[in-house]
């Protein structure tokens, strides 16, 4: 996806950090391309989704009634680390062309990249572990 050169710097650290902290629902998304972004607007349907998916499943586990919102947030995980070990050099030539301005990214960005591997990788083996107790167990485990 092209991102149309802004005069606005966008920092990698602020943008990994949005993706740790509210990648869910796309944060990191509308800070980098706006709007107009079709992935931001991926993110934003995972909540009618889950909303969807309660209202015409009551009787099924709290996990499925989740799991839309709970993949929008392991998405957003993957993302702070993809966008947070961007090289600068490859950052600035595609979010911030128009802005005159060179990133230099310090230590921050590695303790957002540690905080997103650890929760990040620690969901996804929960989430995983769970989708095949209900599967193969029926519930079993929890």
């Amino acid at each position: 996806m092209t991102v149309l050169p802004s005069n606005r710097h966008k920092n990698k650290t602020i943008a990994a950090l949005l993706a740790f902290l509210l990648g869910g629902v796309g944060m990191q998304r509308l800070y980098l391309s706006g709007w107009r972004d079709p992935w931001l607007w991926l993110h934003l349907t995972s909540l009618p989704a889950a909303w969807l998916v309660a209202q015409l499943a009551p009787q099924a586990d709290g996990f499925y009634k989740l799991l839309p919102v709970t993949l929008s947030i392991l998405a957003g995980m993957l993302q702070a680390l993809i966008l947070g070990l961007t090289p600068d050099e490859k950052w600035d030539a595609r979010y911030n062309a128009g802005s005159g301005r060179q990133s230099d990214t310090r230590w921050p960005v590695a303790v957002v990249l540690v905080a997103s591997m650890m929760i990040g990788a620690g969901g996804l083996i929960a989430t995983l572990s769970r989708l095949f107790d209900l599967l193969y167990t029926g519930g079993a485990y929890g």
